[in-house]
C-alpha cells in the first residue's frame, strides 16, 4: 500500500535542517540526522532535496528571505534614518540568544566552494554583495561619499562577525556618521 504524502514534509524537513545548519555549520550535518531529526525518510528528503546541495541552497534562500523581511520592515524614512535603521536592526539581531552568527558569512567560512561553484554559494555571495549595494545605494541617495559606505559596511559586517563594537555602540556611530549628511 503507497503511503499518503506528507503535505507539511518539505517544510518540516526544510525547518529541522536550518535550525541544524545554522546553529551547527552545514559541513558539521549528515542528511541521516536531518532524516532522523525530521522524522522522515530517505525517499522522502530525496522526494523534496535531491541532495544536501539542494537542501542547504533552500536553507540560505529562507535565510535571506527572513532577513530581508526584518531589514525591509526597519527601512523608513529618509536615507539617513534608514542608514541607522538597518545598522539597529542588525544589531538587533546579533542580540538575540539564539545568534550563531550570520548564516551567509558562516556558510562561506566553512565552504569549499568559495568561488560560487554551487548553488549554495552562489547564494551566499549574492546575500553579501546585495546588503552591501544597499548600503551602497543609500549613501548615495543621501549624497556622501564612497568612504561613508565603507564605514557603515564595516559596522555591519563587524556586528555579524561579533568582532566590532557593542551593538548600541556601533548604532551611535552610524547616527555620527550620517549626521552631517543631508
Amino acid at each position: 500500500m503507497a503511503r499518503t504524502e506528507d503535505p507539511s514534509g518539505r517544510e518540516r524537513i526544510l525547518s529541522v535542517a536550518a535550525e541544524l545548519f545554522y546553529t551547527r555549520g552545514v559541513r558539521a550535518v549528515g542528511l541521516a540526522e536531518v532524516i532522523q531529526a525530521a522524522g522522515c525518510g530517505k525517499n522522502m528528503l530525496y522526494r523534496h532535496f535531491p541532495g544536501k546541495p539542494a537542501l542547504v541552497a533552500a536553507y540560505l534562500t529562507r535565510a535571506r528571505q527572513e532577513r530581508e523581511a526584518a531589514t525591509t520592515a526597519a527601512l523608513t524614512g529618509a536615507p539617513r534614518d534608514q542608514l541607522v535603521a538597518l545598522i539597529a536592526e542588525t544589531a538587533d539581531w546579533v542580540r538575540r540568544r539564539a545568534y550563531h552568527g550570520c548564516a551567509f558569512r558562516n556558510y562561506l567560512a566553512e565552504s569549499p566552494f568559495r568561488r560560487g561553484d554551487d548553488e549554495a554559494t552562489a547564494l551566499a555571495h549574492a546575500y553579501v554583495r546585495d546588503s552591501r549595494t544597499r548600503i551602497e545605494d543609500l549613501v548615495a541617495e543621501l549624497g556622501g561619499p564612497p568612504s561613508l559606505a565603507d564605514r557603515l559596511w564595516l559596522l555591519l559586517d563587524s556586528l555579524y562577525s561579533d568582532t566590532g563594537p557593542e551593538p548600541s555602540v556601533a548604532v551611535a556611530w552610524a547616527r555620527e556618521l550620517v549626521a552631517d549628511r543631508r
